[in-house]
């Protein structure tokens, strides 16, 4: 029998996996009340469960090379042909990135959850894992007076970012207590805090632009999508991308957002001298050009009064209010917290586990797939790969040696 801990995406990948070999059992044991919980959350709602560009980089961890086994045996691909088999349609945009059709994440938890009632897998929903101890047959898994016995067991607890939707450090525990090691641990695709004042001003506001990290004045990270403003920084999947180790360890941490991407400086300073003809207020210079609230609030980090008109203005005063437009600084203070992280970064050293079965070097039976091992992926589908396609790999490996 094959016992999986964690119904998250890559427990349930694995426990369908695993569940093939029909002359096999298995046991999923999840500690939340149902199956997917964190699935329902991602993507706004939307859930991102793949992209088709998912196999080519993307990935960070000590040895990002590691998942290249399971992510070329399970390419997105083949993770589509197998949504498409449990009921599933999807749908790619041009980033690459994969939708359910129904644009739910419900649809997603729902046809797993139905994939699930097979004869041969026992779901046991409302299960911690409180002991975990090694046999002579196998695994012994403790959870109040219940107890689960199996020949080989899965840890795919996730990590511990998301910590309201039950990210805990109970993986790594688990995998711990059998000798595995452990990297740092630290919120990845997560939104940044800033000092600036302006920020709390410009909350809600969204934009599309170009994010450069600066780490004292050198180039750290960078990236290309949509910004949002919230109350204590900056937020959206351009910051998401590009927030990974920001703020750790001292030194000054800078946002330089270019709000106009695809228009030179030059062009920009253009624009603005043609609006000179025009009747507009200074707080307008922008109207047309970016969102109302962005716009006053660039004229001001200009250093241009808001009272007068855009006629009035310098040629100066002018290319100040562009190169704000096109290189606004915002210091950064830190990261949010787990609480907010979408993946963890860091996790248990993939040295210790065999690429090509997802089984421990260390205790022969024992596999881990998913987020609880160092290897974490880019905003925008990446990480719901590698559960799929890890989890997937843990459960064949597994699975094939039930009889």
């Amino acid at each position: 029998m094959t016992g999986i801990i964690g119904a998250g995406a890559s427990g349930i990948a694995a426990a369908l996996a695993a569940a093939e070999n029909e002359s096999g059992q298995v046991v999923l044991m999840e500690r939340q009340a149902r199956v997917g919980r964190k699935l329902q959350a991602t993507g706004n709602g939307r859930c991102n469960l793949s992209n088709l560009h998912g196999t080519s980089g993307g990935y960070h961890g000590e040895n990002p090379g590691f998942a290249d086994y399971a992510l070329g045996k399970f390419p997105p691909t083949a993770a589509l042909e197998w949504f498409r088999s449990l009921g599933l349609l999807t749908v790619a945009e041009d980033s690459g990135r994969v939708y359910p059709y129904s644009d739910q994440a419900n649809s997603v938890v729902d046809v797993l959850r139905f994939a699930l009632e097979k004869p041969n897998i026992t779901v046991k929903l409302g299960f911690e894992a409180e002991k975990v101890k090694k046999t002579a047959s196998g695994f012994r898994i403790v959870s109040g007076d219940e107890t689960v016995e199996c020949d080989r067991l899965i840890v795919a607890c996730g990590g511990l970012a998301g910590t309201k939707l039950g990210g805990s450090m109970s993986g790594y525990q688990i995998l711990r207590s059998f000798g595995h090691s452990c990297t740092r641990l630290r919120p990845a695709l997560v939104q940044l805090k800033s000092s600036w004042n302006a920020v709390t001003s410009l909350k809600g506001v969204r934009a599309n632009c170009h994010a450069v990290i600066l780490h004292d004045g050198k180039r750290f990270s960078e990236s290309t999508g949509e910004l949002q403003f919230t109350q204590y920084g900056l937020s959206g999947p351009v910051i998401f991308e590009v927030s990974r180790d920001v703020c750790q360890g001292g030194g000054e941490w800078l946002c330089r957002l270019d709000f106009l991407p695809d228009m030179a400086e030059n062009a920009l300073i253009s624009e603005l001298k043609r609006r000179r003809n025009t009747n507009l207020p200074v707080s307008e210079l922008f109207t047309g050009i970016l969102h109302n609230r962005l716009g006053r609030v660039l004229t001001q980090t200009a250093g241009i009064s808001a009272g007068g008109a855009v006629s009035d203005l310098s040629d100066e005063e002018l290319r100040q209010a562009a190169h704000a437009a096109k290189a606004l600084s915002v210091h950064l203070t830190e990261p949010m917290g787990m609480d907010s992280a979408q993946v963890t970064a860091g996790g248990i050293l993939t040295s210790e586990f065999d690429e090509t079965t997802m089984e421990s070097r260390l205790v022969p039976g024992l596999y881990a797939c998913g987020e609880v091992l160092d290897i974490d992926g880019d905003c925008g589908g990446y990480n719901l790969q590698w559960a799929w396609s890890s989890g997937r790999l843990a459960g064949q490996s597994a699975g094939r040696n039930d009889t």
